[in-house]
């Protein structure tokens, strides 16, 4: 049965955003194929995504969710239409503590908009044919805008097309898919730059010869291979060894055991994440053993800058920002309005620095919350993040 979710906004924050607990882990995997063999590697991309690492954003100084990175604009006159309107959301899902934070992110951001009068939803729960069927379901109805944020990119790519083929103008966040349809394509910057940002931090503290393990949450997820096949040829070229590379399934007390099963064989100097959920525990790993705290890349985790900034961490944090759960609404409303749009609309992607640290967390928010929602200012904040 599907769980539909059709309120009008001034009910919106009524809401609480659905939880539920990471998918099981998966067997740890002690190595991972060659990123130069990787069928996930696209060199282009990876070097454009380093370059955007430089580019000056356009829009908002304070609303770096509006921002766009050397946007090209495209014409959305066709769609324009009175409101009040109804805005669909497809959601892949709210499996984890990042999706929460952005859908509780975005509820809000639709109450901001008095000329949304519906905004209806459907969670896919994970299953790329619920959300096939979830999509079918919302361009049968009475949705004015389609946002999507796809579970997978193939499959879901001949349900965004139908999408398209109606009429109704499709946003796409988060999660690519295969087809130039969708009138704006809103992500950050990516997963090379994530990842290329965090092993060029480890190199420059390690040194060469240093030992870096790899902790990894999952084999075969492009976002993620990204992270970690830019950070294999900046490791390699800096002439930083990989003690190993570790799938940990996102499971905090798998990455420690990993962590301590490497810690009785030898010392690690630095440990890089494409993930930083697990940092934490990771890092009580190095405590249990009596042994000084490596140099660590996590993520805008609030239990993860709270540790660095009580224990002086050697630290550095990429982010992929919970904020960009904002923008897709945000350019729902630009479109049905006849406002140009950016094609691909790729938000900056901030990274977080000991001098940025005190910038980026903030006091009493729960362990798993991400700073970078860009929240801070929003209507029921802290409370409802809580």
């Amino acid at each position: 049965m599907k769980r539909l979710m059709t309120v009008g906004v001034a009910g919106l924050l009524a809401l609480t955003g659905c939880s539920s607990d990471l998918p099981e882990a998966p067997p740890t995997v002690s190595s991972a194929p060659s990123a130069t063999k990787s069928e996930f590697f696209d060199q282009a991309e990876h070097d454009r995504q380093l370059s955007l690492r430089d580019a000056a954003p356009q829009g908002p100084a304070d609303k770096p969710w509006e921002q766009a990175l050397n946007p090209t604009m495209v014409d959305t006159g066709k769609y324009a239409k009175p409101g009040p309107y109804e805005i669909c959301f497809s959601n892949a899902s709210v499996d984890n503590p990042w999706r929460q934070v952005g859908w509780k992110t975005m509820q809000v951001e639709a109450t901001l908009h008095p000329e949304i009068s519906k905004f209806t939803v459907l969670d896919a729960e994970a299953k790329d044919d619920k959300q096939i069927s979830d999509i079918q379901q919302l361009t049968s109805g009475g949705c004015h805008a389609l946002i999507v944020s796809p579970n997978t990119t193939a499959t879901l790519t001949p349900a965004v097309e139908a999408a398209c083929a109606k009429g109704i103008p499709v946003i796409v966040f988060d999660r690519g898919v295969n087809t130039k349809c969708p009138v704006t394509f809103i992500h950050p910057i990516g997963g090379y730059a994530f990842g290329a940002t965090a092993a060029e931090f480890l190199a420059s503290k390690v040194g060469q010869g240093g030992k870096v393990l790899a902790l990894r949450v999952l084999p075969g997820v492009d976002v993620l291979e990204h992270r970690w096949a830019a950070a294999e040829r900046i490791l390699a070229a800096k002439g930083v060894q990989v003690a190993g590379v570790e799938f940990t399934g996102n499971d905090g007390a798998k990455a420690k055991s990993i962590v301590s099963d490497y810690l009785q064989r030898g010392d690690i100097n630095g440990i890089w994440m494409d993930d930083g959920t697990a940092a934490v525990p990771v890092l009580e790993a190095f405590e249990d053993a009596g042994k000084k705290a490596p140099a660590i890349s996590g993520e805008d985790q609030q239990q993860f800058l709270d540790k660095w900034k009580t224990e002086g961490l050697t630290a550095q944090a990429p982010t992929y920002p919970t904020y960009q759960w904002r923008t897709p609404v945000i350019a729902a409303l630009k479109i049905l309005k006849g406002e140009q749009v950016p094609q691909e609309w790729i938000l900056p992607q901030p990274v977080i620095t000991d001098q940025t640290l005190d910038q980026y967390r903030s006091q009493g928010m729960p362990p798993l919350h991400y700073a970078l929602c860009g929240c801070q200012q929003m209507p029921g904040y802290p409370d409802k993040w809580k």
